[in-house]
């Protein structure tokens, strides 16, 4: 499955670029991420809880980045097994903007699945991973800027928005 997409994020390229290399935001911004440690440099680890169709497993897999260009380009590489419910793998290739107001994120994503998952049909696949690239990069247009004008509060959208505010006090 590939996908192509684009986002506009008020925010600096720096800014977006650091995020994108933050273990923290990774966690906030991956659905159904349980934790996430390590580094950009020596890739990080991840345990991720997902229900695909009728088949719920928990991940635990290595995301690592490489084709890094600092604030232009990097590919995310990542892949998980869990168990019985087989394998995911997928890239995703960023690549960073200038634009008036911010930052415009170009993301193109190639997922792959295979074990139990498969059986389920490119249909479901497919747009599973079309959900998760579209949480993933919406979520993290929330750290980055706090939640959408228009959007109704929620309890939890104080956490939103806080590596802005984190960057804007220095």
């Amino acid at each position: 499955m590939e996908m192509h997409d684009q986002r506009d994020i008020r925010a600096d390229r720096e800014t977006v670029w650091a995020a994108l290399l933050s273990a923290d935001v990774l966690q906030e911004c991956v659905p159904g991420a349980q934790e996430v440690t390590g580094s950009p440099e020596d890739g990080f680890q991840a345990t991720v809880v997902q229900k695909v169709g009728p088949v719920k497993a928990t991940f635990k897999g290595m995301v690592s980045l490489t084709d890094m260009k600092d604030l232009e380009s990097l590919t995310l590489s990542g892949e998980g097994k869990g168990g019985a419910a087989g394998f995911a793998k997928g890239s995703a290739k960023v690549r960073l903007e200038e634009i008036e107001g911010g930052t415009r994120l170009y993301y193109d994503v190639d997922a792959k699945v295979g074990g139990k998952l498969a059986q389920l049909g490119s249909r479901i696949i497919d747009g599973f991973a079309k959900k998760m690239a579209d949480q993933f990069f919406s979520r993290f247009q929330e750290v980055l800027e706090g939640p959408a004008e228009d959007s109704e509060e929620e309890p939890e959208a104080v956490k939103k928005g806080w590596l802005k505010r984190l960057t804007s006090r220095s």
